[in-house]
């Protein structure tokens, strides 16, 4: 049950030590195994939607039980606002339903938080084989496997149109969170302040000034996520052109 408890004494999570690199090498092959899917059946390809989608929910479910259970669950916190979190719910849906609007935002929204979260995963004294530890990084990896599989073994792709509703949306997201958390006193999006465990923000400058580089990275890692699609659709061309 200590892999469970609130009060862990199993050591706290460390950043890129043997156990983070080999989980971090687990979602890495299992993104390999889903695109060996590419030649499936249509049935085939609609169950493992349908187990990815469970796995997404049920995992996120626990996730909410073991906060309430220790009676720590709090609107401040727990609210599906965070990219992350919306995502969870929302991949799960693409998923299920193969919605090309919430793939868009899997895709570059997701892929961009989830990679990041990966990375720096915010669990603090919660080290592995503790519950926290394992269900984030199961639910962050199904959050970037999501948009793979999409792209990959569906055959979603983002266009440059995708990428102007993703930057818009995300923005007046941003907007309406930011007065969410004025009223809840919560820090969803991290717009209030800077989380309180390590992450990429550190390296910004104080608050609200690191919000601007945020905008900026955003758009830098959605460029950098297209660009596989642009450099395709410029070699096409090129193509065309010559031949024609």
């Amino acid at each position: 049950m200590n892999l469970f408890s609130y009060e862990y004494d199993g050591g706290a999570f460390v950043l890129f030590d043997t156990a983070h690199l080999l989980v971090l090498g687990l979602i890495v092959l299992f993104n390999f195994f889903l695109f060996s899917f590419r030649s499936a059946s249509e049935t085939v390809k609609a169950r493992v939607r349908w187990a990815m989608a469970l796995s997404l929910w049920l995992n996120e479910l626990a996730y909410h039980l073991w906060y309430a259970y220790w009676g720590i669950w709090d609107l401040r916190l727990m609210l599906p606002l965070h990219v992350c979190s919306a995502l969870v719910w929302l991949g799960g849906v693409a998923l299920v339903t193969k919605n090309y609007r919430i793939y868009e935002f899997s895709y570059f929204m997701g892929i961009a938080g989830a990679l990041q979260a990966l990375l720096t995963p915010d669990v603090g004294i919660y080290g592995f084989p503790h519950f926290r530890a394992v269900q984030t990084f199961i639910s962050h990896g199904l959050i970037v496997s999501t948009a793979l599989y999409l792209t990959v073994v569906e055959g979603f792709r983002p266009t440059w149109k995708s990428l102007v509703r993703v930057l818009v949306g995300m923005n007046l997201y941003m907007v309406v969170i930011f007065f969410i958390n004025l009223w809840l006193g919560s820090n969803y999006l991290f717009i209030a302040h800077k989380p309180a465990t390590a992450s990429v923000l550190d390296m910004l400058p104080p608050w609200p000034y690191y919000i601007l580089y945020i905008e900026a990275l955003g758009m830098i890692l959605t460029l950098l996520l297209y660009l596989p699609f642009a450099i395709s659709d410029w070699r096409k061309k090129g193509t065309v052109a010559a031949g024609g």
